[in-house]
């Protein structure tokens, strides 16, 4: 394999990552359980900003009768149906819960005025695919349909995923197209895990480097595919899907510095030569994961105020 030369990464970033021990740069099978461990429960008032936000638990069945956990943040005093991001985590399809990313969301669901659905799916390599897809989408179908009981706008659903759960999210949006069911009103994709080929230049140059690289990368798609690992569909690696015509408009956000940034950059490319819409951002340094990574540098406040701004402006159209 030709040597690649990495690309710089954002100096805030750099250091946050030399005093950060455990970053997840690499990843083997054998240190996945380890890896759950360090899943940290959030406070109640961390989930809720001290009561400004609503938090009720909910489940949706799954076709064998088992039912799937979903996480409900609306805010407090908000009448009427309310838009919804339906929240999709990250892990590498093999660590991380519903809860992990959710403090951060809703600060960002605060300023934006929208609820949040976060997914409990299943993780691999105990539940392979289609297992995490099948409880997100089921999950999904399960919110537009519980809306209105819900207090939230069935016709402003927007898919929102980080990392492995931008995969998810994406994949989901594929699924809801292809049968016609439910209407998703916008995705959001953020640092999407989308290719399982895992042979981009992007990865090539990250080997063993920043966070999440292609090593990580490969352990994970491994678990998740199992016997598919050679042809996977398009609803386990979205990159496979040979038409991204006809979905909800997109914005993708990538660092210029991680594995995934080849990847995402075709998606987006994909998605306009398919007549799409999709709006596309790679930040100059950015690592993977770098809003939770340092969510208090310049890059990660510039990802956020971008991300805020489209969403703010979608939410300004019709369905």
């Amino acid at each position: 394999m030709t040597v690649r030369t990495p690309p710089p990464i954002d100096p805030e970033l750099q250091r946050v990552l030399a005093s950060t021990p455990d970053v997840v740069t690499t990843l083997s099978a054998e240190e996945i359980p380890d890896l759950r461990l360090r899943s940290v429960q959030p406070t109640l008032d961390e989930l809720t900003l001290s009561g400004e936000f609503e938090l009720s638990h909910h489940r949706a069945p799954r076709g064998d009768g088992s039912e799937i956990d979903l996480v409900l943040l609306r805010p407090a005093l908000r009448e009427g149906a309310v838009p919804v991001l339906f929240h999709v985590h990250g892990g590498g399809l093999v660590v991380g819960n519903a809860y992990d990313e959710l403090p951060a969301l809703t600060r960002f669901a605060k300023r934006v005025g929208v609820a949040i659905m976060a997914v409990e799916y299943r993780l691999a390599p105990e539940h392979p695919y289609p297992a995490a897809i099948d409880d997100v989408y089921a999950g999904l179908t399960w919110t537009a349909d519980h809306a209105a009981q819900l207090g939230l706008d069935r016709e402003r659903i927007v898919l929102h995923g980080v990392s492995a759960g931008g995969g998810l999210a994406a994949a989901a949006a594929l699924r809801a197209r292809d049968r016609r069911e439910p209407s998703v009103f916008a995705q959001m994709l953020l640092c999407p895990m989308l290719d399982a080929r895992n042979d981009s230049v992007s990865a090539q140059q990250m080997t063993g480097i920043g966070a999440w690289d292609r090593t990580a990368n490969e352990t994970a798609w491994t678990a998740y595919l199992g016997p598919n690992r050679d042809a996977p569909p398009a609803d386990a690696s979205p990159a496979a899907a040979a038409d991204l015509s006809n979905l909800a408009p997109a914005f993708i956000d990538v660092g210029s510095a991680e594995t995934f940034r080849d990847e995402d950059i075709a998606y987006a490319q994909q998605i306009w030569l398919a007549g799409g819409e999709a709006e596309l951002h790679v930040w100059q340094g950015g690592v993977h994961g770098f809003h939770a990574l340092a969510p208090d540098a310049a890059i990660a406040h510039d990802a956020q105020e971008a991300r805020a701004q489209w969403l703010t402006r979608m939410l300004r159209r019709e369905p």
